[in-house]
């Protein structure tokens, strides 16, 4: 069949690509540069710096009509976008516990938004990578190879599914199709009263409700007192309550503490609790093996949530939930549909949809930036990466320790650092000036109902000269508010 003469082939644009790619190829590469400036000038910016009324006034127009030229755009997003970010990237960033991201990670958000994949199910490539991490997962919690595993948007929904698949163990499918009402068991869940919010807003969506969750005092290493929590559940039981789940945490959201996990799991085998762990923040500790030993126990979970975008530097969002009973795993959640037929073969084939195995249908490329990640790096670096948050955290410590003006309120199990400037009246303030400023951004928590600055070492790329602008800031405001305060 001969090939149609250059003067018919069809050169109208289909849909909303362009006729001509080159200008958009121009374009993109621009932006793509663009990108890459800001990350290698990132220490030379401030962390943080707050939006004038004139930029937010950019982002207050009336929808579109007509199109904008794309060079138009990305100009505004330079402009008034790119200087006002969130800061979790820079070095300087302490505040909250947020990764920085990488070059690589955003290479392959680009090519996972080009594959424009939907990881539902079906009989595609983007599947495998995922269940690529999923083994690579369980080979490092030392998790069966019969786990199962999903990627979620973080660690707090990867904490909502642990609880909905410990109703079903303790209730069955029934709840899933009378309610829990109509089971006639009263589940109680267990956490210690450091545990993260997510954990009672989880109880309140699986329709257990937050009262249900016993939150059980913490020793004065901030983890889970068992003797307490034994008499907990003996006092539920005692009162015809069923006890169901026990939360553990590693690396807990104000101090970085962790529950002494294998004692944990021996009471939930005693006592026939599904025992999860919330590993959002300490979970990549088992990629270091001078941090693994604090973190054992974790591999007798029954399911644990953690996120890649934490100490994995994966850029944002990439939450996982990894479960040790994947047939219950998939009985929790698997739901048939017409338009969810499988078959032999063809695209509605392959053995494995995500979409079996949590609430959402409709699921971005998230495994790509990890796999590229994992695969680009490898796990010793990203081991050391964590590693070296907590020495830095620890030479942090060290200098609390060394001035007199400043105070250690809470012991250092891993990455997080809380103190105070004199008797902390000062503290809010002093953040709040850091944070203007733009060297160095801690926040601030309560340890015993008592502020404290709160400094969280997460990102690769936060160094000691980091550590000691924060010091010197704290040191050099907190004197200025002293020396400028009112008599008592």
């Amino acid at each position: 069949m001969l090939a149609p003469s250059p003067a018919v082939v069809e050169t109208e644009s289909s849909g909303l690509d362009p006729t001509d790619w080159r200008p958009l190829r121009a374009q993109g590469h621009a932006m793509l540069d663009a990108m890459f400036d800001h990350l290698e000038g990132l220490a030379a910016g401030p962390v943080w710096r707050p939006a004038p009324d004139s930029v937010r006034a950019r982002f207050t127009a009336p929808l579109p009509i007509e199109p904008t030229d794309l060079a138009h755009a990305h100009a505004t997003f330079v402009e008034a976008v790119l200087p006002y970010g969130g800061g979790n990237a820079h070095p300087g960033f302490m505040g909250w516990v947020q990764g920085g991201g990488t070059g690589v990670g955003m290479l392959a958000e680009m090519l996972a938004a080009g594959l424009n994949a939907n990881l539902g199910g079906r009989d595609h490539m983007p599947i495998a990578v995922e269940r690529q991490v999923l083994a690579w997962t369980r080979q490092m919690f030392g998790f069966p190879e019969t786990a199962s595993g999903l990627f979620l948007t973080g660690a707090s929904q990867a904490n909502f599914l642990a609880v909905v698949i410990a109703r079903t163990r303790a209730l069955g499918l029934r709840a899933r199709d009378r309610g829990v009402l109509a089971c006639m068991s009263r589940l109680t869940a267990y956490a210690s009263t450091d545990v993260h919010g997510c954990v009672g807003q989880a109880m309140d969506l699986a329709g257990l409700g937050t009262d249900q969750l016993r939150r059980i005092p913490v020793d004065a290493n901030h983890r889970i007192d068992l003797v307490a929590l034994r008499a907990a559940i003996a006092a539920d039981r005692a009162l015809g309550f069923t006890p169901f789940l026990l939360v553990g945490t590693a690396g807990t959201v104000d101090v970085g503490a962790i529950d002494p996990l294998p004692a944990l799991a021996d009471i939930a085998a005693e006592q026939g609790l599904f025992f999860h762990v919330d590993a959002a923040l300490g979970g990549l500790a088992v990629l270091s093996p001078e941090l693994a030993p604090r973190v054992a126990g974790l591999e007798r979970a029954d399911s644990l949530a953690f996120d890649f975008h934490k100490w994995g530097q994966v850029p944002y969002d990439a939450g996982f939930l990894l479960v040790r009973d994947a047939e219950l795993h998939h009985r929790t959640f698997a739901a048939e549909a017409a338009y969810l037929t499988r078959a032999e073969q063809g695209m509605a084939g392959g053995d494995w949809w995500p979409c079996d195995y949590g609430p959402d249908l409709s699921r971005g490329f998230r495994a790509l930036k990890t796999w590229f990640t994992l695969k680009t790096y490898g796990a010793t670096a990203l081991g050391e990466v964590a590693a070296q948050t907590c020495r830095l955290a620890r030479r942090l410590a060290d200098r609390i320790a060394a001035e007199p003006e400043l105070t250690l309120r809470a012991p250092v199990a891993l990455n997080i650092v809380c103190f105070n400037y004199g008797d902390g009246r000062h503290d809010a303030g002093i953040v709040a000036d850091l944070q203007t400023a733009g060297r160095v951004a801690p926040s601030t928590t309560l340890i015993d109902g008592r502020p404290v600055i709160r400094a969280a070492i997460v990102n690769h790329r936060t160094a000691p000269r980091d550590i000691d602008a924060l010091i010197d800031g704290v040191l050099h405001l907190g004197r200025a508010a002293t020396r400028g305060a009112p008599n008592p």
